[in-house]
């Protein structure tokens, strides 16, 4: 590769300076003087001409270059020209005999001078490590992996304007709490030098949003990252985009119809069909989506929830608390037990209903059985996508729920009583319904990917 400084030796810029360029998609047949701009793919010389490909965001354009027909600084440019190179490029466009849109070119520069080759002879670069670590690599070399993200902008874009169309009101709340809540998770810690305090990392923005329903927004949402410091997988990223919505004087039946509306619309805007492939599994978006309440799904493996040690015979019989690091509470192992055992046969879109007031601290119960909550769960190709559920707004009700949570609070998941947020609902919250949608995840099952790190640019990586 021509280098750096023997091209500076030769008085040419090899980091140039701003370049009016035409888009490739847009350049036509017949242009006089059409300007592109882009990174050099390939280089293919045939005697005393050469044909290169420029590729920017919009695709591909071949060049055709006879380095007599150029001037004397545009020669040294070409002399010195790589593939991996972003170059700029002027002159007119016509058809080869193979019918590919062509730029005869006059004029040529070298715009940024590429000091690392890019992977050779490859149909884009495989290994995986390296595609997560170097990202602007993959996405250099990957049409498929820009492809994913252009769909990821698109779908936010849509999950914004259906919302935002039905009059809901986007919001945004602090990242950096007093208290972790609103979820139960293990949070990031960090610390506040001027006031001396340690402050939380959000695990998610549910409290802050009820509290605008206190101040008299009915409708709002937010687009919010959230953190949680717990394991890394295929589905987990401990930094993740969720959309969470809340909408006063609604529920969880209201919430189980706005989602159900408002996925069918993203997937059909954003796809052009209702069923989709996933994975090799054939799922179908068309509405109405199947019910099932959690206590049934449990009965259907021929289990009594309530019946502690018949689920810790089966939680035992799925995998050893030694050897997997099981919870040892009752619910813990009742969620392993589902995990293992029942969401992997929810395919298609289905809502799991009705879960138990111990492990929904922030749902209404449903009415004439206090020990089940209107909440429900959606799953979608085996993946939990979103949860909702009816608001618990009576603010002595939801102080004894914060309480019986400290009760059973762990050293790595501490509990405070939010006073704060029990004082808003003193005020008075109107009823309302609340979602929270996993953003990863729903792009996985609409760009057919398996793993949440095809889907987060940068996600979070083990140091080499």
């Amino acid at each position: 590769m021509a280098s750096r400084t023997f091209l500076q030796a030769e008085n040419l810029e090899p980091y140039g300076r701003a370049f009016a360029r035409t888009p490739a998609k847009e350049i036509t047949e017949g242009e006089k003087d059409v300007s592109a701009a882009g990174r050099v793919m390939a280089f293919r010389r045939h005697g005393r001409t050469s044909f290169l490909d420029l590729q920017d965001e919009s695709g591909k354009i071949q060049l055709y270059v006879k380095r007599e027909s150029l001037d004397g600084e545009s020669a040294k440019f070409f002399d010195n020209l790589d593939i991996g190179d972003i170059a700029g490029a002027v002159g007119d466009t016509f058809r080869t005999k193979t019918g590919e849109l062509t730029i005869a070119v006059r004029s040529l520069k070298i715009l940024a001078k590429s000091l690392r080759p890019l992977p050779e002879k490859w149909h884009g670069l495989k290994d995986v490590e390296t595609r997560y670590r170097c990202r602007e690599l993959d996405l250099i070399m990957n049409q498929e992996v820009r492809d994913v993200f252009r769909k990821r902008s698109r779908l936010v874009e849509l999950l914004r304007q259906f919302l935002t169309s039905r009059g809901f009101l986007e919001v945004e709340t602090p990242m950096m709490h007093l208290l972790p809540g609103g979820a139960e998770a293990r949070p990031f810690v960090t610390y506040h030098h001027t006031l001396g305090l340690n402050l939380y990392l959000r695990i998610a923005p549910e409290l802050y949003l009820k509290r605008l329903l206190v101040g008299g927004f009915e409708k709002v949402f937010e687009i919010n990252r959230s953190f949680r410091n717990e394991g890394i997988s295929t589905l987990h990223n401990p930094e993740f985009t969720m959309l969470e919505a809340y909408s006063a004087f609604s529920d969880c039946q209201g919430m189980m119809e706005l989602v159900e509306e408002l996925i069918n619309s993203c997937v059909t805007s954003l796809l052009g069909t209702e069923e989709i492939s996933y994975q090799k599994e054939r799922v179908n978006f068309s509405r109405p989506w199947k019910r099932i309440r959690w206590a049934e799904a449990f009965q259907q493996l021929g289990l009594d929830w309530r019946d502690e040690k018949q689920v810790q015979e089966k939680a035992e019989s799925i995998s050893s608390e030694e050897k997997d690091g099981l919870p040892r509470t009752h619910f813990d192992r009742l969620d392993a037990i589902f995990k293992k055992e029942i969401q992997p046969l929810l395919v298609q879109p289905t809502f799991v209903i009705e879960y138990p007031r111990a492990i929904s601290p922030l749902a209404k119960c449903v009415p004439g059985s206090p020990e089940m909550t209107e909440r429900f769960e959606l799953f979608v190709a085996g993946l939990e996508i979103a949860n909702a559920y009816s608001e618990l707004n009576d603010p002595v009700e939801q102080r004894e729920r914060f309480e019986e949570q400290i009760s059973r609070q762990t050293p790595d998941r501490p509990k405070e009583l939010d006073l704060t947020y029990v004082t808003a609902l003193e005020f008075g919250m109107p009823p309302a319904g609340g979602l929270g949608i996993g953003i990863d995840r729903l792009t996985m099952i609409l760009t057919d990917n398996s793993s949440i790190r095809e889907v987060i640019l940068f996600p979070l990586l083990r140091p080499r």
